[in-house]
């Protein structure tokens, strides 16, 4: 819901980075506004414009984002295509061979019954089709090569540990290695060339450009002041040489809170990338330009979130559509979001999870249950245990007995009942 206002803007900017150019975009929003949900509508809409994808979590334990050896391995791991969802990068090297190889086939120059004669053709065009990529980063055509020797001396074990390496994998066995003359483990700078490597492969196999989500960017607003330091700096940069094209084909999103971009521990502490990123919002969101380098989200509101249960409950699969229609009809899912807001404290911006399975499992039951009547035969209760950590800091709800507030001047029945009706 909402998101239409952004699709102009974002086909517009995946059309640039279709033609070669790098593009970067922030989105802000408080916890519930869906930014998440933006990352994978984004995702969903690029794969079927015949883009890769792959989203990243930001962690300082796991993922630092000052380290793009680490990000270009996950990167590389949750690599997706339309046709394939899982071992993508695999199958792309894989296609990619494949059409170098029918290139050199048919351009009647080769001896076809000669192995190594296919291999060494193909090897040359492969160095020439990396040509630029590796002024930068030679390694990159160097262990692709050798990968492709190896697959032709029918060399599973030489194959895989290269594939290996060129997703950015450590403890590769230098044996393995020796095979294309690489030395020691991927570095940042090594990853960057690795990352216009891929980016290469993906352009010759017939993809638009890749997609990159770097998600929970806000996480570096707690790890150590160098940790902090560094990873912003290297946001930075990022965005300068997305702006000169270092990476063409390549759009990059971020998801952060308000807190991110305009707090004293988020973007504000780096000034060059604060400018880069600044954004002026007004007081009517309504205005928002969805070109700026930075969009953010409304939280969801009652509507929407009635407009959605209207949307599963039409959508529901059933012999018994008439009678879901008559007894889930507009104002009983106009009680069930208002009811499920009231005991989130009104927070319709948390709801919409909790309201969306309490409509699907009231939909059940009516389909279930002929004689089920919802206004008198269903109870609305809503328990902390449900809540995700973020949803119960935001709703205001305990976590456990220590966490519970006690005040006897209230009177309120604390079972957190609710008659639908």
């Amino acid at each position: 819901m909402g998101l239409e206002r952004f699709e102009k803007a974002i086909d517009e900017e995946l059309d640039a980075v279709a033609a070669g150019r790098g593009k970067f975009k922030a989105v802000r929003g408080e916890y519930g506004t869906g930014k998440t949900f933006f990352s994978r509508w984004l995702e969903h809409r690029a794969l079927q414009r015949g883009f890769a994808t792959t989203l990243v979590q930001i962690s300082e334990r796991d993922t630092p984002l000052y380290k793009m050896e680490t990000v270009y391995r996950r990167a590389v791991e949750g690599l997706q295509t339309k046709e394939w969802s899982d071992g993508a990068f695999r199958s792309l090297i894989d296609r990619w061979f494949f059409n170098l190889e029918e290139e050199v086939l048919g351009s009647g120059h080769v001896d076809v019954t000669s192995a190594d004669a296919v291999a060494k053709a193909v090897g040359n065009l492969l160095e020439q089709r990396l040509h630029e990529v590796s002024k930068t980063q030679p390694q990159f055509a160097a262990a692709l090569r050798a990968c492709h020797t190896a697959r032709v001396k029918e060399d599973h074990a030489i194959s895989e540990g290269l594939v290996a390496w060129l997703m950015g994998q450590p403890n590769v066995g230098a044996g393995i290695k020796r095979t294309a003359n690489l030395k020691g483990e991927l570095d940042h700078d090594g990853a960057a060339g690795f990352l216009r490597g891929l980016l290469e492969v993906l352009k010759q196999t017939g993809r638009k450009g890749l997609v990159l989500v770097l998600d929970e960017v806000e996480t570096i607003q707690r790890v150590r002041a160098d940790s902090r330091e560094k990873s912003l700096n290297a946001l930075r940069q990022l965005i300068d040489d997305l702006v000169a094209d270092r990476y063409p084909g390549l759009y990059v999103l971020i998801t952060g809170t308000p807190g991110f971009f305009d707090g004293p521990q988020g973007v504000k502490r780096l000034t060059p990338l604060a400018q880069r990123l600044h954004t002026e919002f007004g007081d009517n969101p309504k205005f928002d330009s969805s070109r700026a380098p930075q969009i953010r989200l409304q939280p969801f509101d009652m509507e929407k979130m009635i407009v959605v249960g209207k949307q599963i409950r039409d959508l529901y699969p059933s012999e018994a559509s008439d009678r879901i229609q008559a007894k889930v009809d507009d104002a009983t899912l106009k009680g069930l979001a208002e009811g499920v807001s009231g005991q989130l404290g009104g927070k319709v911006g948390i709801a919409p999870r909790i309201f969306l399975k309490r409509v699907v499992d009231l939909v059940d039951r009516v389909d279930e249950f002929p004689d089920f009547e919802p206004a008198k035969d269903y109870k609305l209760v809503v328990q902390p245990g449900e809540l995700t950590p973020e949803e119960r800091a935001a709703a205001g709800a305990s976590v456990d007995l220590d966490d519970i507030d006690l005040d006897l001047s209230q009177s309120d029945d604390p079972r957190g009942e609710q008659d639908l009706g």
